[in-house]
């Protein structure tokens, strides 16, 4: 490992510009950490190492002679998750079904990113169809977490945040139904942000449903909002992107004035201990660091979210994998199959209202909350980590550690309530670390469209409560007996 895989992204910039480090100098290292890591990891789905080489050439001779029209982020290499099409790449939705299939169009955030002179030099892998909160697929085997390999780096972004973390990339790209960005950013130890509805423009024609969010990955807050800020912006094949752009500030002022909540389990969602002290030390951390923070008691219901998320899903994102199931049944995974169930279980027209009625009483309940406070701490997810591999098809899992029964998914993850509330901005980070070395983190939930704010609260966060990368802790990539493996070093 160099010490150039972990800079941060404004850090490599600032050095191309000042020629103390040239893009070449910079893709190398990034591909030489990619070879060590891939057997370890699996995060890669695509490596596309020629061509960003050959963008990487282009930027050296911009930085070196004609440094006025760099770009901003030329020549700075950009992990973007599969799912986002290029044209004439392959466009596999990680599945079977799609595995010789095309791309004709490029997504609005690749072409943004590419215009922005940024390098897309490898693809990561997701779950079939970005339909699960961690990635395996028939396709590309099973991704692993970097901190410790028996456990998935969730997802559906999965690829994207073990990339992250493992040091291969220094920004990367995501998206976000239900937690898609959110969950890789805690389990990776890094940050994400589901953007509010509108905000980055995303394709037709899941840019028209309302709990898809295209959003960044990065190991810093200040990274994050570099590419917030580049992918960000009305587009005019997307009908529903916002104008103005908004860009969210390079700085911040501190948190004094400030008024926060903290909820540990939004209701009765059910938090790990562990979970728990890390979402306290960041109440704390936010408390010394000049906010008045309030432990609050909001009452929402897991059972009412997932079932409006179902309704929600059945009626579109459930209903497509279930096409491809009838035609493909015997090439999908067991997870996307169940999925594909849970669309024609809720069929019904009638549930839609509904749906929307559950959809309106969980704003009911935050949004009130919201007016008295700048922002709402919480955990991403109740469980530090899910098991690499697992299908988490019979969901039931008694942990006798704890001497309880839950679903590890449903009954943990909090991420989906703030897609039902999508026009609320999200910035994940990380909160601390699990005894299994694996790390967790909380989201920091904004008023609708105030983005600035949950920026602000990160940022703040960071400087306070510096996570890993800041002070030199990096992934061991120990394996489930606790054995680090070479790629650590």
């Amino acid at each position: 490992m160099s010490e150039l895989n972990y800079l941060p992204a404004v850090e490599v910039l600032r050095r191309f510009r000042d020629k103390s480090l040239s893009p070449v100098e910079y893709l190398n290292a990034l591909v030489e950490r990619v070879e060590e890591t891939e057997p370890f990891i699996n995060a890669v789905a695509e490596r596309l190492f020629d061509e960003a080489r050959a963008g990487a050439k282009m930027a050296e001779d911009v930085y070196a002679l004609r440094p006025s029209e760099a770009r901003t982020l030329e020549g700075l290499p950009v992990a973007a998750k599969a799912e986002h099409p290029i044209k004439g790449k392959l466009f596999t939705d990680g599945s079977l079904a799609f595995k010789d299939r095309i791309a004709d169009v490029t997504h609005p955030i690749i072409e943004r990113i590419i215009g922005a002179g940024g390098i897309i030099h490898l693809r990561t892998t997701t779950p079939e169809f970005s339909c699960a909160p961690f990635t395996h697929s028939n396709l590309w085997g099973v991704t692993r977490n970097p901190w410790n390999l028996g456990f998935s780096p969730g997802g559906s972004s999965g690829g994207s945040g073990a990339s992250l973390a493992a040091g291969t990339a220094p920004l990367a790209t995501g998206s976000d139904i239900g937690g898609s960005i959110r969950i890789p950013a805690s389990f990776n130890g890094v940050v994400g942000y589901k953007p509010p509805y509108g905000r980055v423009p995303a394709m037709a024609p899941y840019n028209l449903d309302t709990y898809c969010h295209d959003g960044p990955l990065a190991r810093t807050v200040a990274d994050c909002a570099l590419l917030e800020n580049v992918i960000a912006g009305p587009h005019p094949l997307d009908v529903v992107s916002l104008r103005p752009k908004v860009t969210i500030p390079s700085s911040f002022e501190g948190l004094k004035g400030m008024r926060i909540a903290y909820c540990v389990n939004l209701g009765n969602w059910f938090v790990d201990p562990e979970v728990e002290v890390n979402t306290r030390g960041v109440a704390e951390a936010l408390r010394a660091g000049g906010a008045v923070v309030d432990e609050v008691s909001l009452g929402l219901r897991r059972e009412d979210v997932a079932r409006a998320a179902e309704i929600h899903f059945s009626a579109i994102f459930g209903s497509m994998v279930g096409l491809v199931d009838d035609e493909f049944a015997e090439l999908l995974t067991p997870y996307a199959r169940k999925f594909a169930a849970m669309g024609r279980r809720y069929s019904s027209p009638g549930l839609f209202l509904e749906g929307l009625e559950l959809e309106a009483g969980v704003y009911n309940v935050v949004g009130p909350l919201l007016e008295r406070y700048d922002a709402l701490i919480c955990p991403t997810s109740g469980v530090p980590s899910l098991v690499a591999g697992d299908d988490y098809v019979d969901l039931s899992r008694n942990l006798d550690d704890l001497g309880v029964e839950i679903d590890p998914i449903h009954d943990t993850i909090m991420t989906i309530a703030f897609n039902i509330l999508s026009r609320c901005p999200v910035l994940a980070v990380p909160s601390g670390w699990a005894s299994n070395d694996v790390p967790t983190g909380v989201q920091i939930v904004g008023r609708t469209y105030d983005d600035a704010t949950v920026f602000r609260v990160g940022a703040a966060l960071e400087e306070i409560r510096p996570w890993g990368y800041q002070h030199g802790r990096y992934p061991r990539f120990i394996d489930a007996n606790g054995v680090a493996a070479s790629a650590a070093s």
